[in-house]
């Protein structure tokens, strides 16, 4: 099968398709025929080996895939082979076949082709929890998303959006914004043009709730245009930079900041994780679909890692598959 394959830590440029033996699953792990893979950050920094798991060399990048059941290890019993599944893993999404633990599959929700199932799970489970199971958002107050147009951030937009919140989007320039705004932002804060704090304590009057997938320099600007009791919940730092949060502001006003692990909530709040699965599979029934701005073969998979690197993208990209 062709992969994806990484024989240094470093930057994408240095990621290359080889053929390698079709893998096969042990106890407890199914085979799966990849028909498209969504291209995450983490995926960067794990190449890189700059994320917080170590995947050991040599190996294939890729967490997040969409494919069909073609192979059941030991002691498996579902899903049946031919179902339809996406899931998440550390790494070897980026190949014609993954094998993955039994309980790292979800079925796709009825409405999302391969692309935008690879797309969905992800993003908008980090979203969902970020917002309702981390955030405790509740309909009617606002929210500020930095990053609001990358694959995360217009996750947030728009289940938030769709949850009753009010949105206000922040990113760096104003074509991001206007895809933020499609998603049903409220308003727009260009924090490269604009004062964030400023922006946004003059639209909200102090936001209830700042979702961060990006960290940096941004970050306390937005915890510091938070209303007295407020919540801060990060999620990552696409920046790159981690940001150091003075915590007398977080005394001062009695603020709340809460980090976002997806492993995490998975194995320890079975019952939120059922949840977040129930509310976007609704969701979904009513016409949502995860922003898929481009969708690349598997021979460019340095490409697409490099604009996901370089902060070039809107909504996710996408590497297909040529194996079917």
């Amino acid at each position: 099968m062709k992969a994806a394959w990484c024989v240094e830590y470093g930057p994408p440029s240095g990621i290359s398709v080889a053929e390698l033996d079709e893998p096969e699953p042990g106890t407890g792990e199914v085979l799966v025929r990849v028909h498209a893979a969504a291209v995450n950050y983490p995926d960067v920094l794990i190449a890189a080996n700059h994320y917080q798991v170590s995947a050991p060399l040599p190996f294939t990048p890729g967490s997040e895939f969409a494919g069909v059941v073609t192979a059941l290890g030991a002691g498996v019993t579902g899903p049946a082979v031919g179902s339809p599944v996406a899931g998440a893993v550390l790494s070897g999404a980026f190949a014609e076949q993954v094998v993955a633990p039994v309980e790292a599959l979800r079925p796709i929700p009825d409405g999302l082709d391969m692309v935008h199932a690879a797309a969905f799970h992800v993003t908008y489970t980090t979203a969902y929890h970020a917002l309702v199971t981390i955030g405790g958002a509740t309909a009617g107050e606002w929210v500020a998303v930095l990053g609001a147009s990358g694959g995360v951030g217009s996750a947030v937009v728009d289940v938030a959006t769709r949850l009753g919140l009010h949105v206000v989007a922040a990113a760096s320039s104003e074509q991001r914004l206007a895809v933020a705004r499609k998603l049903g932002a409220e308003a727009g804060i260009d924090y490269l043009r604009e004062d964030l704090k400023t922006r946004i304590r003059e639209l909200t009057g102090g936001a209830h709730l700042v979702i961060d997938p990006v960290g940096g320099d941004h970050a306390e600007a937005a915890l510091r245009a938070l209303r007295r009791a407020g919540r801060f919940v990060t999620v990552g730092f696409a920046d790159g930079a981690i940001p150091r949060i003075p915590l007398n502001l977080v005394l001062l006003k009695n603020l709340v900041v809460r980090g976002f692990e997806a492993r995490m909530i998975r194995h320890e709040d079975p019952e939120a994780t059922l949840a977040a699965e129930r509310a976007l599979a609704g969701m979904v029934r009513d016409g949502m679909r995860p922003l898929v701005s481009r969708v690349h073969p598997l021979s460019d998979v340095a490409g697409a890692l490099t604009a996901v690197a370089e902060r070039r993208t809107t909504g996710k990209i996408v590497l297909e598959m040529a194996a079917r």
